[in-house]
């Protein structure tokens, strides 16, 4: 089993597609991408948490539909666009608006929202969040997981942390020498 992370889906929600900049022609075609995305990642052995921002607009029987397609066991950390159509819908196994896990050795702050501090921050914890759409710069040990940031995909702890190892190893601009 494998144990993954997304956020801000916005399923059947037009308006995402130029508000985030979605290359989709229509929220047919969004939707069904993620759907394609996450079923390609995820199998139905995997856990999903999901950090908010499941879908805007869709009733309770569509977002229980969406569900029972895509892959996976799914948690839902509640996110601002989450009301009671997605909150009290079947299919997850867990709903809350924050959480706190242990995974393989990384003690993980869950929220939709991107915290200035959280807890045990200085002795390593990460902080995953939704909500910014790729548009916030990272602090340490912070990760913003929705689908915006993250290739329209679920993603792993160990792909997140690979990705800021890159970052920060990447060789420093050369500068032109300061004249004397």
């Amino acid at each position: 089993m494998t144990v993954f992370f997304t956020a801000d889906t916005h399923f059947g929600h037009g308006g995402a597609r130029s508000l985030f900049r979605r290359p989709f022609a229509s929220v047919a075609e969004m939707d069904g991408a993620l759907v394609a995305n996450w079923d390609t990642v995820v199998t139905p052995e995997d856990e999903v948490w999901h950090l908010g921002d499941v879908a805007v607009r869709l009733d309770r029987t569509r977002v229980e539909a969406l569900l029972a397609r895509l892959h996976g066991r799914k948690h839902l950390v509640t996110g601002n666009n989450d009301g009671p159509a997605t909150s009290a819908a079947l299919g997850w196994e867990s709903v809350q608006p924050y959480a706190e896990a242990t995974l393989d050795g990384v003690r993980l702050v869950l929220c939709h929202y991107p915290l200035r501090s959280w807890r045990d921050m200085g002795r390593g914890a990460w902080n995953l969040h939704g909500h910014s759409h790729g548009r916030l710069a990272p602090m340490p040990r912070q990760a913003d997981v929705g689908v915006d940031a993250r290739d329209f995909r679920p993603v792993t702890l160990a792909e997140l942390i690979a990705a800021r190892r890159v970052r920060s190893v990447r060789p420093a601009a050369r500068r032109s020498p300061s004249p004397a």
